[in-house]
């Protein structure tokens, strides 16, 4: 059975706290698992949550500052000690690259497993792998920082009764799902659009065009929200978000699933993020994230 769901593995964003680790984030997809902005101590957390080398396949870094990245080292290592038995892909900023280099030859060891470094550069899509489609956006911060936005493709849901009504069963199911008509049926006629899921996930950023692209139409979308909207200015000013505007992005993007993450270590109450969120106008599901936590992906509609 597949299974589509987010592991929190860190949630702090400069700092860390006695309750937040720095970031991590593991989207499990179906069979493959995509391993978001490792901060220190992802490895770790990777241990507390059930989570193994084997497990991931890509990792995707938004930008390099050390509370997105320093976990690399750790995680790299990991994956060659345990001799990961498949490629896994490494997407970051093409301008960290030196910082990148760094960070995978941080100390000695042994390599072991296929590691295809795939920065990126500029807005598009970055891996069409099967089964969907990994872009990034350029996003506003200090340092240059992407988003990153897995869209799967629209399918075709069957309609029994409609294909009882025109007696069509067995294998000629699949041949006019294949070919689009037969015997005068239409596929349109005994079928719906079955719509692909979206997720999305925005890291350090101040609003910008690339957020609103990266939100539009998701069905979850993990977006930091490090201050509250009473700290608006501090968030402009650092290139970050408060809660009430990560919520209006996910309102007027039609979100089904707003996940807040990255908290600033000057609240020390989480409730207020979802009051401010839920001030905003959002009225879809709303979870304010803690490490360790699993959020299942909204299942299809």
């Amino acid at each position: 059975m597949s299974v589509r769901e987010l592991v929190v593995l860190g949630t702090a964003s400069q700092v860390p706290t006695r309750h937040r680790n720095h970031n991590g984030y593991l989207l499990r997809w179906d069979g493959e698992g995509i391993l978001f902005d490792p901060g220190e101590g992802t490895q770790r957390q990777m241990l507390r949550a059930g989570v193994a080398a084997h497990d991931l396949h890509r990792i995707c870094v938004t930008h390099f500052h050390g509370d997105h990245s320093l976990g690399l080292a750790g995680v790299i290592q990991r994956i060659n000690l345990d001799r990961v038995p498949h490629q896994v892909t490494a997407h970051y900023p093409k301008s960290g690259q030196r910082f990148f280099d760094r960070l995978r030859y941080a100390t000695a060891y042994r390599e072991t497993v296929e590691l295809l470094q795939a920065p990126v550069g500029a807005d598009g899509v970055i891996a069409e792998p099967g089964g969907y489609t990994l872009e990034a956006r350029r996003l506003s911060h200090p340092v240059e920082s992407y988003g990153y936005r897995l869209v799967e493709p629209d399918g075709r849901r069957m309609l029994p009764d409609r294909l009882a009504a025109h007696g069509i069963k067995g294998p000629d199911v699949g041949r006019l799902h294949r070919e689009g008509a037969l015997d005068g049926v239409r596929l349109d006629d005994v079928s719906e659009i079955r719509r692909g899921q979206r997720f999305a996930f925005v890291m350090d950023t101040r609003l910008c065009e690339g957020v609103h692209a990266l939100a539009e139409g998701c069905d979850m979308l993990v977006i930091e929200s490090t201050f509250l909207d009473e700290d608006e200015q501090l968030a402009t000013d650092h290139g970050h978000l408060t809660a009430g505007q990560a919520a209006r992005v996910a309102r007027d993007a039609g979100v089904r699933h707003l996940v807040l993450t990255h908290f600033s270590q000057r609240y020390s109450e989480p409730d207020e993020f979802e009051r401010q969120a839920r001030s905003a106008g959002y009225e879809g599901e709303l979870t304010v994230a803690h490490d360790l936590l699993r959020v299942p992906v909204p299942k299809r509609r």
